[in-house]
């Protein structure tokens, strides 16, 4: 008899409200796979894309898929099973995750639920210094401020250009981080600072306190002040907000500095920034076990903190999802599974 559990699935594409909390199959683990029961999972970006059926997206890059599906990526939690070649793992180990990104991009990684199957090579243990929340905040977020910062981790085709991402040195530089509040800017602000770097911080005024208390050296608010018409001698900008505009940075960034695009669609200065000497790269966040480890370290000493927005039950993940859509978030929204 296949066992079951409670998850979030997905029936069709739409808004919010289309999640729904039901029974589904627990996932069986296969070879190199561990079994997680799951405390908190949280939400990114991408989860909010497939629900929608990625309609930003051009009609021929859309996804044919099956339902149903369960959405979601980050996940903490403790180890329930363990599958063949799994050495490094036990059964009670606490631990956190990536799952399986951007493998499953397109299908969910079908970490809101309350057991996840995954792949021991996307595994931590989590840190012990920080709560399984916090921990379940953590994954894409930082991982995508690591592998652009500190080292991308792996030698995969970057699918948004015909060169590889190249981390530039952090040390004693000046580092702009636009939408410095949200998930992936908070934790850039601290990764930068920890390298180094003097940490300039672009956001709204209700995120100031909380992100100079995080580090950043000086802050822009960019509801009163165009951060371009401010800023200026830049050795780098990392914007983790995206959208039209994002070119706009290029007039505060010196000569043989460099632009770091989290979501590079809508950029359209590549003329300008050759003209004006400064790289423009972006990458692909990856799933990555051996990363999280060596960050996880920075999170057990608190040298980095992850801010939790709010917290929502997983049988109420719509209620997530309206708030994620809301905008304004600062740090990371968390579904609570246990």
């Amino acid at each position: 008899m296949t066992e079951m559990m409670k998850a979030v699935r997905l029936h069709e594409f739409g808004g919010p409200e289309v999640l729904r909390y039901e029974e589904a199959p627990r996932p069986v683990v296969g070879t190199g796979e561990v079994l997680v029961r799951v405390h908190a999972a949280s939400l990114n970006p991408p989860d909010l894309y497939l629900r929608d059926g990625y309609r930003a997206l051009p009609p021929e890059w859309r996804p044919s898929l099956d339902f149903p599906l369960i959405l979601g990526t980050d996940i903490s939690g403790v180890v329930a099973a363990i599958g063949a070649n799994v050495p490094d793992f036990s059964i009670g180990d606490e631990v956190f995750s990536m799952v399986r990104f951007p493998h499953d991009l397109m299908i969910g990684s079908n970490a809101y639920a309350e057991y996840v199957k995954v792949p021991v090579s996307d595994l931590a243990i989590k840190p012990a210094g920080i709560d399984h929340i916090r921990a379940a905040g953590a994954p894409m977020s930082l991982l995508t401020a690591w592998q652009f910062l500190v080292e991308p981790g792996h030698d995969a085709p970057n699918p948004f250009q015909d060169f590889d991402h190249a981390p530039i040195a952090l040390e004693g530089k000046t580092v702009l981080v636009n939408g410095a509040g949200g998930g992936v800017g908070h934790l850039a602000v601290q990764v930068a600072k920890w390298k180094g770097a003097h940490v300039i911080a672009v956001a709204s005024g209700k995120h100031e306190t909380v992100v100079r208390d995080l580090g950043a050296d000086a802050f822009i608010d960019y509801t009163r002040q165009a951060a371009e018409t401010i800023a200026q001698d830049v050795d780098l900008v990392i914007d983790a907000v995206g959208g039209s505009g994002m070119q706009r940075f290029l007039s505060v960034i010196r000569k043989n500095g460099a632009l770091y695009l989290v979501n590079p669609i809508g950029f359209s200065g590549h003329e300008e920034a050759t003209r004006r000497g400064i790289t423009v790269s972006t990458a692909q966040v990856r799933s990555n076990g051996a990363q999280l480890s060596e960050a996880g370290r920075l999170l057990d000493d608190g040298t980095i903190r992850v801010v939790i927005d709010s917290e929502y039950p997983l049988s109420d993940a719509s209620a997530a999802h309206q708030r994620a859509s809301g905008g304004g978030i600062q740090g990371k929204i968390v579904l609570v599974a246990r």
